[in-house]
């Protein structure tokens, strides 16, 4: 039942994001914003998850069952409250809030999960994250049916934030101890460093994630003339890919980290640039179920690296937070480099930031046991 309960937790959350993106306009409308509030207005996510993320990955240690029930009944308040906003600075208030309470999400179910596998010996994060991915592919277009049927924001938000803090209330029932974990198996050497390198990757592999799920309709649609419903369809290649990634290593238990270093250096960097460059579009769709493939087991297993003799929690919150920076830096990165070249070119170029990753299968393999 642990594991249930974890993925039910992170499946609620992906069914926000899910269907935030298919709400968008209709919020918009409700709001009456421009592009530039709207644009305004969701900067406001970055800006409340960060230094929440950091808060809550002091305050979680030793208390990670009920942090997570927490963080998840905070969030269903603040996705409920989205649905009732009048006007653009109510919303980028709202959103500010929404951010720091997915933020804490985030370390939260981190921190809980790491310390589930401690406890229990066994692999939990790759079903875990593979749940995010799942509840995104199924809400958008549940969302969207909701909308042609003359459900607006406020309905389907509350809707959300009923199916949320129904997850809270079930996340009470984890089984996990109480209090900082005795030192049982020591903390690394030198872990902290590896936290830094590991959260830097994690980052690199974000960024192109989120690019993917923010322009690929948009190259598809502008830049392969591709039908609406064609190119709707990319998101969904990789979110689809990105989970069988991960199922795949959850049922490969010798898949290790430096193995899935060398697959997503080598498929993440050619699969975004073949999904950039292709001339059709059945190859740019390729291309980002590559990418999805190769891509989706790493970051799960980055944390699962983390939380090894990681008592307080401390390590796994650390490669969460920094790995964060990738959502924010990626529609500045994407932006300026279209803007320098093209929007293809500037998705192709987000290969280059698959390279470090084979410098960590490098470093892993220097430093297996001979």
């Amino acid at each position: 039942m642990t594991l249930a309960r974890l993925v039910a937790v992170c499946a609620v959350w992906g069914v926000f994001w899910g269907s935030w993106s298919a709400l968008l306009p209709a919020v918009q409308t409700q709001v009456g914003a421009s592009t530039a509030d709207l644009g305004l207005a969701l900067a406001g996510v970055p800006v409340g998850a960060i230094p929440a993320m950091a808060l809550t990955g002091r305050l979680v240690r030793g208390r990670e069952r009920a942090a997570l029930a927490v963080t998840t009944a905070l969030f269903a308040a603040a996705v409920a409250g989205i649905g009732f906003v009048t006007g653009p600075l109510a919303l980028g208030l709202a959103l500010v809030g929404l951010g720091a309470a997915s933020g804490a999400l985030d370390i939260a179910l981190n921190t809980a999960t790491g310390r589930a596998e401690r406890e229990s010996g066994r692999r939990f994060f790759q079903p875990v994250h593979a749940a995010f991915p799942v509840a995104v592919i199924v809400a958008a277009p549940a969302t969207g049916l909701a909308r042609s049927l003359g459900y607006g924001p406020a309905q389907v938000l509350t809707v959300i934030a009923v199916l949320v803090l129904a997850c809270a209330v079930f996340a009470l029932g984890l089984s996990l101890g109480r209090g900082v974990q005795p030192v049982g198996e020591p903390r690394p050497k030198g872990a902290w460093r590896q936290a830094v390198v590991l959260g830097a990757l994690a980052a690199g592999a974000l960024v192109i994630e989120n690019s993917v799920e923010q322009w690929s309709v948009i190259l598809l649609e502008d830049h392969r003339a591709a039908l609406t419903l064609l190119a709707s369809a990319a998101p969904a290649v990789y979110m689809g890919a990105l989970t069988a990634g991960r199922l795949t290593a959850q049922a490969m238990p010798g898949l290790g980290l430096r193995t899935l270093y060398l697959l997503a250096g080598l498929g993440g960097g050619a699969g975004i640039a073949l999904a950039g460059l292709a001339p059709q579009v059945w190859l740019s769709l390729a291309g980002f179920g590559l990418t999805g493939l190769a891509l989706g087991p790493l970051v799960p297993a980055m944390l699962s690296r983390a939380a090894v003799g990681d008592q307080d929690g401390r390590l796994v919150s650390a490669v969460s937070t920094i790995s964060y920076a990738g959502f924010v830096l990626s529609p500045l990165l994407v932006a300026g480099l279209s803007a320098a070249f093209s929007l293809p070119v500037a998705l192709a170029l987000l290969g280059l930031l698959a390279v470090p990753l084979l410098g960590g299968y490098v470093a892993e393999r220097s430093a297996a046991p001979k």
